[in-house]
């Protein structure tokens, strides 16, 4: 019943994760799809290689913004 509805009004997304402050990662609250943004900016289906880059892009983020914060 809820992929009719994402079928029928489109996909609700919320974001469900912050891997850096231009990419996120979104969930539909109706059907459970995950996207995430790509490198122009475009949602892309998360895949189990772009979870890993985005695990990766967040890692570094969080070394480089806590080492900012440091200095």
């Amino acid at each position: 019943m809820k992929k009719i509805f994402c079928n029928i009004f489109g996909h609700h997304y919320s974001i469900s994760k912050k891997v850096t402050s231009h990419i996120k990662e979104y969930k539909c609250i109706h059907c459970q799809k995950q996207v995430t943004t790509d490198v122009s900016g475009n949602l892309s289906i998360l895949t189990p290689e772009l979870q890993d880059i985005n695990r990766t892009l967040e890692h570094i983020y969080q070394r480089r913004h806590n080492a900012q914060q440091v200095a």
